[in-house]
């Protein structure tokens, strides 16, 4: 029969007893001196602390340890410096880089919980900046009207009053219906067609195979409002404006609008405004890799083509 030999148990608590001590050493490496020098990019001192200490554990296994736990004539034997140390080294660093893997993921997750703070509070900035800027284009407007005791007066308020509701009250959330969205659009429409009175043609198709889909708002009217000032901030007359939204079973989203613009007349601190810069900024955050956006500019001629992918 096999016998049971005691030597072999009696290795295993030695190792046991080595390696507690070394998981001493190692956690205060790990979680003493890597904060507050090693991130501290205070190298030396990290370095400098850390040798003392292996050196100090060489001393304390050659002279401690071993005449406690082992004992005997192998106690008395001092083992070389660094074949020791080729011993003791390897598992006190797999240790340390284990204590390493576990600060990274605990890093990596606060830097993603901190990117997602970061986005939210760049959204609710995005979104706070669209009420003064539509405010202040229509008010001018809106004042315009009232000294000449205009008759649209009391239309272009209602208008406006409308068109603020669902600003202030309906886009709240981060998402709104396309069914709101949608008429949101129209409604915003009419309140920019009214200075226009007779001076052109604006039209509005739409086509929503499946209005289930949910889209963030007052992104398309950004390019609506756009398309408004490059036709009447030179042209008196013959304006034209073209403005289709098409929504497919799928959740595609399409909107085209064209629109002519004064040839004599620089547009470029148009296109580059805060409304057109802002919803650039709001679509790279909302849908990022899940949008296409194509802007161009040819024979008095002004071309927007946004294409965005839903989600329910």
């Amino acid at each position: 029969m096999y016998a049971y030999d005691t030597r072999d148990e009696i290795f295993e608590w030695e190792q046991t007893g080595f390696y507690l001590v070394y998981l001493i050493v190692a956690a205060f490496i790990g979680f003493y001196l890597l904060p507050k020098y090693f991130y501290a990019n205070r190298l030396g001192l990290f370095w400098g602390w850390t040798i003392g200490i292996i050196t100090l554990l060489y001393f304390v296994e050659e002279l401690v340890l071993e005449p406690i736990i082992v004992g005997g004539e192998r106690a008395e034997h001092i083992s070389g410096f660094f074949s020791t140390l080729a011993g003791i080294v390897p598992i006190i660093f797999m240790m340390v880089a284990f204590n390493l893997l576990v600060d990274a993921y605990r890093k990596q997750k606060e830097l993603e919980q901190l990117k997602l703070v970061v986005k939210d509070s760049e959204l609710k900035y995005l979104k706070n900046q669209i009420n003064p800027h539509f405010l202040f284009n229509h008010l001018n407007n809106l004042y315009a009207y009232s000294l000449e005791q205009s008759a649209k007066t009391p239309i272009i308020i209602l208008e406006l009053s409308t068109v603020l509701r669902y600003m202030l009250y309906d886009c709240k959330d981060d998402f709104v219906s396309l069914t709101g969205e949608i008429e949101h659009l129209e409604n915003f429409i009419e309140l920019n067609k009214l200075p226009l009175e007779n001076r052109g043609d604006v039209r509005f198709h739409k086509e929503i195979q499946n209005s289930t889909f949910s889209i963030a708002p007052l992104i398309l009217s950004v390019f609506v409002e756009n398309a408004f000032k490059h036709s009447a901030a030179g042209l008196s007359s013959g304006i034209y404006i073209d403005i289709a939204v098409k929504c497919d079973e799928s959740g595609k989203l399409t909107l085209t609008c064209r629109n002519n613009f004064a040839s004599n007349r620089n547009v470029a601190g148009i296109t580059k405004g805060l409304g057109l810069k802002n919803v650039k900024k709001r679509l790279a955050l909302v849908y990022p890799n899940m949008h296409e956006l194509i802007v161009s500019e040819a024979n008095s001629e002004y071309y927007v083509e946004l294409s965005l992918q839903l989600a329910k």
